[in-house]
């Protein structure tokens, strides 16, 4: 389901409606590159060395995004130890994408995302809330009971906009024109082809998992 930056993924868009179908096994030797999975060329190394990271491109502007959140937080929830899972936000040049990449990571800072991450999403896509603007987004937090004297530093900040600029050249680095897109080991990235709907995309990312696992212990 890919929010591109001109159009929409027409594979992607045909799954919306089985999104919440049962998992189909999917075997790590039965996936094909091209169809199941493209490798990150260079690879890219991991934010956490000791980890098998898993990476979520996505941004709160797409509302395939929205529908992928609920199920993959709870995916996400269940992974071995030895792998993590973070979401980058991503702007593709956009002000008013760069301003949601912003409250995401103030509100990651304040500790108030875990409660808030979905509620963005339905603010944006579901109540047709605008969240474009600094002005915009101070309203609707307080509204939701954050202290803004407290989140506007934090939004402006200098860490949250090193965080987006690391965003952004994670975007270049793993060639993301697509949102959500789901990087497994800095070497695969989920591309589901023939996926039918988001719980086949988590179960090609499982098997890249296995796959990443394999070439670390190789390496």
């Amino acid at each position: 389901m890919a929010f591109t930056r001109r159009r929409f993924s027409q594979t992607m868009i045909g799954a919306l409606g089985v999104a919440m179908l049962p998992l189909r096994p999917v075997l790590a030797a039965d996936l094909v590159e091209g169809r199941d999975w493209r490798a990150v060329s260079p690879p890219q190394p991991s934010a956490a060395p000791d980890k098998i990271e898993v990476l979520e491109f996505f941004s709160y502007g797409c509302p395939h995004c929205m529908d992928l959140n609920p199920v993959i937080k709870p995916w996400a929830s269940k992974l071995p130890e030895d792998v993590t899972f973070r979401q980058v936000p991503v702007t593709f040049g956009r002000a008013a994408w760069a301003n949601l990449a912003r409250l995401f990571y103030a509100l990651e800072y304040s500790g108030d995302l875990d409660r808030l991450n979905q509620e963005v999403f339905e603010a944006l896509h579901n109540d047709r809330t605008k969240l474009f603007t600094e002005k915009d987004v101070f309203a609707w937090v307080a509204s939701k009971g954050v202290d803004v004297a407290t989140f506007e530093p934090l939004f402006n900040s200098f860490a949250v906009e090193t965080q987006i600029k690391r965003g952004d050249t994670l975007v270049e680095r793993y060639r993301v024109d697509a949102v959500p897109m789901i990087a497994v080991g800095g070497r695969y990235v989920v591309v589901g082809q023939e996926a039918k709907g988001f719980p086949d995309m988590l179960a090609i990312a499982d098997k890249l998992i296995l796959m990443a696992r394999e070439q670390k212990a190789a390496s």
